[in-house]
């Protein structure tokens, strides 16, 4: 009896899962087939018989043009006489993409259904955010007739590419529609004018990240007035006098270089130009996002002026892991500079702490750097003005002869060691006394001392600074520039330090 029971209730069990694997298998197969799908109907009544023999026309796009195509569909979208109805698509996850062209026909469907439009948020421009359709079909009805666009963002796990198509429409038509779009991107474009950082992604897109643009003055950078002179006129002075260049028959693509020992203000130097040209548009670029500069240099044409800071080019320039054949990532930057239109409006930045490394190549490749700048360690006066930089916010007590005893004792430093010397200093004085009422020459000698002290060699090579026996030290009598540790080794081309005299 107990036998009976259990087969019985193994044959309810089996008939259950075979009615429910029946009917899952229907379900899915009525949408492969077109039938009945809500979706392909919509298509299909919207286009008529007609529409759906024309061709379906597509262009795909990088991803941090999806704002942009929001933008531009947005001001499309709100032209008199265009009516535009959208309606959002929806797969299960896992199932790939769909076109046009599979909605036409009803055939190869995955389960596709309609919902209401998903969008997502994405930076229009710093502290403001616009909400971009991310699948979704838009019926459009205007002087050239009924006809669908669908637009596609990128999925989790698939190419990397932003889809827009066209259905219904002769090719040409549907062309035009797409050029409208890409002129409406183009004029509209979110990034044009602003400060942005690019990262590259593992799928080999890049990412695009509005910066706030540093508030800096001239009083702000501590170099030599000729340096910066030097820097002011070649990046500055370009684009002040821009049309007069130009209506003189001179080009006005550009490149500076940058160079000098890690932490003398190179990269401060460059904040004070990015904010000193607000009206550019400027795409910054750093370490391993210089592989993907070819594209970079692409968009800055589109919205020049601009300005290309590549920094730390030293850290890959001869990297051979990005782009095609394997060439070193610095030709590929130089060729990319050789690349664009010597009228335009581009300044390309280069920042790095080995120009030994990027000398054969930019003389094996002239023209592409104009003006080489050594910014190098400060002098007695640049070190006082440092001080002086670095204090203005700090209750300091000292005197002309404790400024002139620390500047003393800081030859051959950078300008990152003073700053960590009065942040040091400032700790001396809170544990005396907190809240903060004033530093003085003690704090400032104790703090010294401990920078300078020979416990704390690698402190300093971090800083910039090498020497076991403090700052000016020497190895064997042979006089030592800034660098590291002897026994500090770093593998291939990377090795951000000058050599010995």
């Amino acid at each position: 009896m107990v036998t009976g029971a259990s087969e019985g209730a193994s044959d309810v069990e089996a008939r259950a899962f075979a009615a429910g694997l029946r009917s899952l298998l229907e379900w899915l197969h009525v949408p492969a087939q077109g039938a009945g799908n809500e979706v392909v109907a919509l298509v299909q009544d919207t286009l008529g018989p007609a529409g759906r023999e024309h061709s379906v026309v597509a262009r795909e796009l990088p991803p941090f043009e999806h704002v942009n195509l929001q933008t531009a569909l947005d001001a499309w979208t709100a032209a008199d006489g265009r009516r535009v109805e959208v309606h959002g698509v929806v797969l299960p996850p896992h199932f790939g993409g769909i076109d046009l062209q599979q909605l036409m026909t009803g055939e190869a469907l995955p389960p596709v259904r309609l919902s209401a439009p998903s969008v997502v948020d994405l930076p229009n421009g710093p502290g403001s955010t616009l909400a971009c359709l991310r699948s979704a079909l838009l019926l459009v009805s205007d002087d050239a007739g009924r006809y669908l666009l669908m637009l596609q963002a990128p999925r989790e796990h698939e190419q990397p590419t932003l889809r827009v198509e066209v259905a219904g429409l002769p090719v040409q038509q549907a062309q035009a529609v797409l050029a409208e779009l890409d002129r409406l991107r183009r004029e509209l474009n979110v990034y044009r004018g602003h400060l942005v950082e690019v990262t590259p992604t593992p799928m080999g897109t890049v990412e695009l990240t509005f910066l706030d643009p540093p508030d800096l003055g001239r009083d702000d950078v501590v170099l030599p007035a000729a340096v910066l002179d030097r820097i002011e006129r070649h990046a500055l002075g370009v684009a002040e006098h821009r049309a007069g260049l130009r209506s003189a028959g001179q080009h006005l693509k550009r490149g500076l270089l940058l160079y000098g020992p890690p932490g003398t203000g190179k990269t401060h130097t460059v904040r004070y130009l990015l904010g000193r040209m607000g009206d550019y548009t400027r795409l910054l670029l750093t370490g391993r996002s210089l592989g993907v500069v070819g594209s970079v240099t692409e968009l800055a044409r589109e919205l020049q002026p601009a300005v290309v800071v590549l920094e730390d080019v030293d850290l890959v320039a001869m990297d051979r892991s990005f782009g095609p054949g394997g060439s070193p990532v610095l030709f590929d930057l130089l060729d990319a500079m050789d690349g664009a239109a010597p009228d335009a409006d581009l300044l390309f930045v280069l920042t790095t702490n080995r120009a030994d490394l990027l000398e054969p190549a930019l003389a094996a490749r002239p023209g592409r750097i104009d003006v080489a700048v050594d910014v190098d360690l400060p002098d007695a006066a640049a070190r006082r003005r440092l001080l002086e930089l670095y204090g203005r916010a700090v209750p300091l007590r000292l005197s002309d002869g404790d400024v002139t005893a620390a500047v003393e004792r800081t030859g051959g430093v950078t300008a990152s060691f003073l700053k960590e010397l009065l942040r040091r200093a400032v700790l001396e004085a809170l544990h005396e006394q907190d809240p903060l009422r004033e530093v003085t020459a003690v704090h400032v000698t104790r703090a010294l001392d401990d920078l300078l002290d020979s416990t704390q060699q690698v402190t300093r090579t971090l800083l910039g600074v090498g020497g076991a026996g403090g700052v000016g030290a020497e190895e064997d009598g042979v006089p030592l520039q800034p660098g590291p540790a002897p026994a500090v080794v770093y593998t291939g081309s990377y090795h951000p330090y000058r050599h010995r005299r």
